[in-house]
């Protein structure tokens, strides 16, 4: 047993029983170990969680970083989808990301915003734009993943009107980034 499989059986444990359940007791019983071994690799649940959510962004945190000749508001979008679709493969992915710090994760951060600058969007709105455009995506996630599951357990009155979750988001994104394009004196990409 290392650390990466504490964190892949978090992970599966995550998908099986949803963040609510996971516990280090259920996990310590699906690795077949005493509780209190975990804490060599994790000294509290929070920190497994975070763990778990780092983990959880791998697909996000190797997608190619944007390149000198890339259009910054196609590079925008594809990124913001990309967040979308990683934090959209875990049970409960917008809950585990929700609030946690990108530590290691800072260089691309920088990389990203000097990429959007460099491309003549002023400093701070780009700032902004990835702000909003991050928590935009899971608050939009948050709201998906919580219909499933109410949908799952048969909560949702039958006069709910069906959401297509993938349009509302897209229709969002193109506000947000025709906002930056206006901020930044561009005319957006067409959809």
């Amino acid at each position: 047993m290392n650390r990466e499989t504490v964190v892949a059986e978090a992970l599966a444990l995550l998908d099986e029983v949803g963040l609510d359940a996971v516990s280090t007791r259920r996990l310590a019983k699906r690795l077949g170990v005493e509780q209190p071994s975990l804490y060599w690799y994790f000294r509290t649940k929070k920190d497994l969680v975070a763990a778990m959510a780092e983990a959880a962004m791998a697909p996000h945190a190797t997608a190619p970083l944007p390149a000198p000749g890339d259009d910054w508001r196609e590079w925008f979008l594809a990124n913001t989808r990309s967040f979308r679709r990683t934090l959209l493969m875990r049970r409960d992915g917008a809950r585990l990301h929700a609030g946690s710090t990108p530590t290691g994760d800072l260089d691309r951060l920088r990389r990203k915003m000097d990429f959007l600058v460099a491309a003549g969007v002023p400093e701070r709105d780009a700032r902004m734009a990835m702000l909003a455009a991050g928590r935009y995506t899971v608050g939009s996630v948050l709201e998906e993943q919580a219909e499933a599951a109410a949908a799952d357990r048969a909560e949702l009155p039958a006069e709910v009107p069906v959401i297509d979750h993938e349009s509302a988001f897209e229709a969002g994104l193109a506000l947000i980034l025709n906002g930056l394009a206006h901020r930044a004196g561009v005319a957006p990409p067409r959809p």
